[in-house]
C-alpha cells in the first residue's frame, strides 16, 4: 500500500539525516527527499491516482512528514552550522598569543673548532688552503721524506685506492694527513709561505673510544728566511693561550716525524687538574696536542726551495682531540654517530 511506502521513507529519511556530518551531504539529502523532484514529492503527485478513501489517509501523513521532514532538515543545518562555528574558533590564531620558538640548526661541534683554529691562526697571517683528499702516493708519502721503504709508513694505515699498475706506477689513496697540501702549496709557490690546511684524513684502523678511520686534521707550514724554533714555540704558545685561555702553560718535548727534524710535540697543563696530575691527563699534568717541528732539508730541496736559504716549520693537529679535551667527551665515535642528543648541546 501506498501509506506503507510513505512510512518506509519516513524511516529512511530519519536514519539519513542522523547521520549526516556535513552542510553540503545534507543539502543533497534536502534535494532527494524534499526537492521538486524529491520522493515526498513524487508520492503527493501520485495521490490522485489512488482511491478517496486511501487518498485522504496518504496524503494526510505525506503532509505531516513534509513538515517533520522541513523541521528536522532546519534543526540540523542549525546544529552544523553551530558546529563548525564551535571548530572554527578552536582552531583560530590567536594572535596576542607567543609565538612558537622553531628549532634552529647549528653547525657541528667539529665544524666549529675548525672555524675557531682557522680563525686563529688567519688573524696570525696564515692562509687557509684546502686539497684533494684522494691523493698520489708521491705527495702523501714521498715528497715527506717517507719513501717506500721506510719504516715510517708503518706510522700510518693507510686506505689504498688504486695499485701501481692501474695508475701507471702512480699509486693512489685516501690521504692519511694534510700535509701533502703542504707540498701542493710549495711546488706552486716561492717563499715566504705561511698557510693552514684543514680538512678529512682517512686511516685504515679499527675504531673505538679514540680511534676512527675518518677525522680531522689542521696542519700548519711556515717557510721563509731566518725561521726558528723560537719562531714555531711562540707561535704554538699564542694559538694555546688564544684557544684554550691566556694563563695555559705549554711544554715541548722532543719526538720523531719523518717531515720536521728536529721534531716535537707540544702538550698544555691539564685543563682539569692544572697540571698536579688527574685521570684525564694520567697524572703527568700535561696533556699532548699537537705534534710539530722544522721543516726537512730534504722536504724543501724537492720542491726546489734552498734549505741553506730557507727554514720552516710545519705542525699538525687533530681536530676532535680539541673539544675531547676542552669538554670531557670520552668517545670520539659521538662526533659521527648522529645523536642529537649528543650534537645539540654544542
Amino acid at each position: 500500500m501506498m501509506l506503507n511506502q510513505v512510512e518506509d521513507l519516513a524511516s529512511k529519511a530519519s536514519d539519513e539525516l542522523g547521520k549526516i556530518t556535513d552542510v553540503n551531504d545534507l543539502e543533497a539529502w534536502r534535494i532527494h527527499y524534499l526537492g521538486r523532484k524529491g520522493s515526498l514529492i513524487q508520492i503527493l503527485r501520485s495521490l490522485a491516482d489512488l482511491p478517496l478513501k486511501e487518498r485522504r489517509a496518504v496524503g494526510a501523513r505525506a503532509n505531516e512528514l513534509k513538515e517533520v521532514l522541513e523541521a528536522a532538515f532546519v534543526e540540523k543545518k542549525r546544529n552544523l552550522r553551530q558546529d563548525l562555528a564551535l571548530s572554527q574558533r578552536r582552531e583560530a590564531l590567536d594572535i596576542t598569543l607567543p609565538g612558537q620558538q622553531v628549532p634552529l640548526g647549528r653547525l657541528h661541534p667539529t665544524t666549529q673548532m675548525l672555524e675557531e683554529i682557522c680563525g686563529i691562526f688567519s688573524n696570525m697571517g696564515f692562509q687557509v688552503v684546502e686539497g684533494p683528499e684522494v691523493e698520489w702516493d708521491y705527495y702523501s708519502f714521498e715528497a715527506l721524506n717517507i719513501p717506500a721503504d721506510h719504516p715510517a709508513r708503518d706510522m700510518f694505515a693507510t686506505l689504498w685506492v688504486d695499485s701501481e699498475a692501474k695508475t701507471g706506477g702512480r699509486p693512489m689513496l685516501l690521504r692519511p694527513h694534510t700535509s701533502p697540501v703542504q707540498i701542493r702549496v710549495m711546488e706552486k709557490s716561492r717563499p715566504p709561505i705561511r698557510i693552514i690546511a684543514p680538512g678529512r684524513v682517512y686511516r685504515y684502523e679499527a675504531t673505538d673510544a679514540t680511534h676512527e678511520w675518518m677525522f680531522y686534521q689542521v696542519e700548519g707550514l711556515a717557510v721563509d728566511r731566518n725561521i726558528t724554533l723560537a719562531d714555531l714555540k711562540g707561535t704554538l704558545f699564542e694559538f694555546a693561550r688564544c684557544l684554550f685561555g691566556e694563563d695555559r702553560k705549554c711544554r715541548f718535548r722532543c719526538d720523531y716525524f719523518p717531515f720536521v727534524e728536529p721534531g716535537v710535540e707540544m702538550a698544555i697543563d691539564c685543563l682539569v687538574c692544572r697540571g698536579a696530575g688527574c685521570r684525564l691527563c694520567g697524572n703527568s699534568g700535561w696533556i699532548e696536542i699537537l705534534g710539530a717541528g722544522m721543516v726537512h732539508p730534504e722536504v724543501l730541496r724537492r720542491v726546489d726551495i734552498d734549505p741553506e736559504v730557507y727554514s720552516g716549520f710545519a705542525f699538525g693537529m687533530g681536530v676532535e682531540r680539541i673539544p675531547i679535551l676542552r669538554y670531557g667527551i670520552d668517545d670520539i665515535r659521538l662526533f659521527y654517530s648522529n645523536d642529537l642528543r649528543f650534537l645539540k648541546q654544542f
